[in-house]
């Protein structure tokens, strides 16, 4: 059933958790009236390849509204995740940490996110936010869904993948219903601070269920179709905002969880999803940061910076102080220019699952250089041998995005100098043999149809 709760009916429904999180009623009603905490919304799409976007150099998917948040914010072209795939990627902009932390080396699917420590959402709902979760989850255990990991409002899922079957029995295409349910959760929470994050399945394969009002805008393609439909989506969030006088109070991020599946488009790099894992476009994605009179309209950083950055930047907007556990860092002052050169001076890194072999990963990034472990078969004939040729590649990614001139030889200093870093950093994450026992079961908001209202976990 569709839920519409105004503010008081809200308050009513959170001030269970008011004690825990260690707050009166009296004091959590003030914090939820404070007009100086800025909104935060994190736009995570699924498989969004660096050249998807007209605003990032497509030609083929017409994207206005995500364009527009480009044209009024800042490009993040050196933006990066840094535990592919899908469901480590999520869990490392969840926690804001480099997720092998705590044992996720791989996909681990179904590995428990640590239970101490909080996620973004439980810090965020302990500032004082509602914190809403619209589309995809894929986080944690079976028992660690969105609302058991700070999320108070959580959008149900209810039909196929990428159908949604509505309480009067309709179907439309999720995109669509997730675009609507941006707008319910701010149309309800549009006098509160309010954190949302947006994590939709569309460009995730198979796309045979996108409607044809989408691909057709797109030359035809049905990839294009998903790209147009979530930019739709976005559309909506940006009416509403409008709506509500909002814009100048809410802080936009948005990024891909990895690089791209056929036929979408890492360009200028190279590689995806499936392949080149051991490519440049796999882990680089797309960023753009949106919040009009604090960040520069029109411009573009070209610092390095991740995905575990958005914890410590939402905390910031906050006015907290974030977790000791983070390993990101505020890309405010960096946006603002305060701050200047990369976010890090290095990102890491190492996938090495030893259940998830065929997505290994070991690479380190430093200035404009990236060093990769690179595993190739030896043959003979049409015969594969057992043999492995396992060695260490160098690229200049400034001269040489597509990654085809090994420079390992030619700047010997700096192939040492990086294999010593990435070794430092693999000394000090828990060994492969702790590794936990998974499900290996993607996690999925609750089922059904409209919302379930919540104290997040709390």
């Amino acid at each position: 059933m569709k839920l519409n709760l105004n503010r008081g009916e809200f308050l009513k429904n959170v001030a269970i958790g008011s004690v825990a999180i260690g707050m009166t009623s009296c004091q959590l009603r003030e914090s939820l009236s404070n007009p100086k905490k800025t909104n935060v919304v994190i736009l995570f799409i699924d498989d969004l390849g660096y050249g998807d976007l007209g605003c990032f150099g497509s030609k083929t998917n017409p994207t206005p509204y995500i364009d527009s948040l480009a044209t009024e914010g800042t490009r993040l072209t050196m933006n990066y995740i840094t535990n592919p795939p899908c469901s480590p990627s999520r869990c490392s902009l969840m926690m804001g940490m480099y997720a092998q932390r705590f044992g996720k080396f791989g996909m681990a699917r179904g590995l428990p996110l640590p239970k101490d420590k909080p996620t973004i959402a439980e810090f965020m709902r302990n500032a004082g936010y509602v914190t809403g979760h619209v589309g995809k989850w894929d986080i944690g255990s079976e028992e660690q869904g969105p609302e058991k990991r700070g999320f108070m409002e959580v959008a149900k899922y209810n039909g196929k993948k990428y159908l949604y079957t509505k309480a009067n029995g309709d179907t439309v295409y999720r995109t669509v219903q997730d675009g609507d349910n941006m707008v319910e959760f701010i149309e309800r929470n549009n006098d509160n601070p309010f954190f949302l994050y947006f994590s939709p399945f569309g460009i995730h394969t198979p796309h045979e269920d996108v409607p044809e009002e989408f691909s057709n805008r797109a030359g035809g393609s049905k990839y294009g179709g998903a790209i147009v439909a979530i930019d739709d989506a976005i559309g909506k969030l940006l009416s509403v905002l409008k709506k509500h006088q909002l814009e100048d109070n809410t802080l936009i991020i948005l990024t891909g969880d990895n690089g791209p599946h056929k036929p979408g488009t890492a360009s200028p790099y190279t590689g995806g999803k499936i392949t080149g894992l051991e490519k440049e476009g796999w882990v680089h994605t797309p960023g753009i940061a949106w919040w009009p009179g604090k960040i520069p309209a029109g411009k573009t950083f070209e610092g390095l910076a991740c995905t575990l950055d958005y914890y410590a930047t939402a905390a910031a907007v906050a006015g907290m102080t974030p977790p000791s556990h983070c390993d990101g860092k505020n890309l405010i002052p960096f946006l603002q220019g305060t701050s200047s050169g990369d976010v890090h001076e290095y990102l890491y890194w190492y996938n090495a699952d030893p259940k998830d072999g065929g997505r290994h990963l070991s690479a380190v990034r430093w200035k404009d250089w990236r060093l990769v472990f690179k595993r190739k078969s030896k043959m003979e004939g049409t015969k594969k041998m057992k043999e492995k040729v396992k060695s260490w590649a160098l690229y200049d990614l400034r001269q040489d995005p597509a990654e085809s001139n090994d420079l390992c030889k030619k700047h010997p200093v700096i192939t040492k100098h990086l294999i010593k870093k990435h070794k430092d950093f693999v000394s000090g994450l828990p060994p492969l043999s702790s590794i936990p026992e998974y499900s290996r079961r993607m996690v999925r908001p609750p089922e059904g149809t409209g919302w379930l209202i919540s104290n997040g976990g709390k």
